[in-house]
């Protein structure tokens, strides 16, 4: 009985741990309620040297950036866009198929010796915009449980788009010249 009860534990805590673990995928703004990725990243550079190779990460991330961002402020160090991203199901015959389209809008604000992104208001494009926090909710009568391999494509997208972001910050490294001709 006490090896059953000592089991029982364990399996209770491990999968404790392996939702906290699921929920942590997405953070929660909590005085929002919304879905919100944000992270204060320290760099070597003033705020207009920051906001400079920003700008320049922009050209190579987005096809089209001047239609992206609203706002591009070097004296505020502020830059602000929107856009979006698909998420896909996959049929059982592996075949990627378009589920919807996600739109996001994005903040990068500048200081010297670092910068802070935030990337909020997802929202599915459907005929009317539909919040993804929506999809959390377990309880809701429509689950389907597709949402959490959105969910999931979401998280997968944000740490993509934030890890490309950061190499772009990065200074670049000392150029040698030779001089020895």
């Amino acid at each position: 009985m006490k090896k059953f009860a000592f089991l029982f534990v364990i399996v209770i805590s491990f999968s404790t741990l392996l939702a906290q673990v699921k929920k942590g995928v997405l953070p929660i703004d909590p005085e929002t309620k919304k879905i919100k990725f944000q992270e204060v990243v320290h760099e070597k550079g003033t705020k207009q040297q920051l906001f400079n190779r920003c700008v320049y990460w922009l050209y190579k991330f987005y096809k089209d950036p001047d239609r992206v961002t609203s706002v591009r402020d070097p004296n505020t160090g502020k830059i602000v866009g929107q856009h979006r991203f698909r998420v896909y199901d996959y049929t059982k015959d592996s075949i990627k198929k378009i589920a919807g389209t996600i739109d996001y809008t994005f903040t990068i604000e500048f200081k010297d010796g670092r910068y802070r992104y935030t990337i909020n208001k997802l929202l599915l494009k459907t005929a009317s915009k539909y919040p993804i926090e929506n999809w959390l909710d377990k309880s809701f009568p429509n689950y389907n449980p597709r949402w959490e391999s959105y969910l999931q494509q979401i998280a997968d997208f944000v740490k993509s788009w934030s890890d490309d972001l950061k190499e772009h910050m990065k200074p670049e490294p000392p150029r040698k010249t030779d001089d020895d001709w």
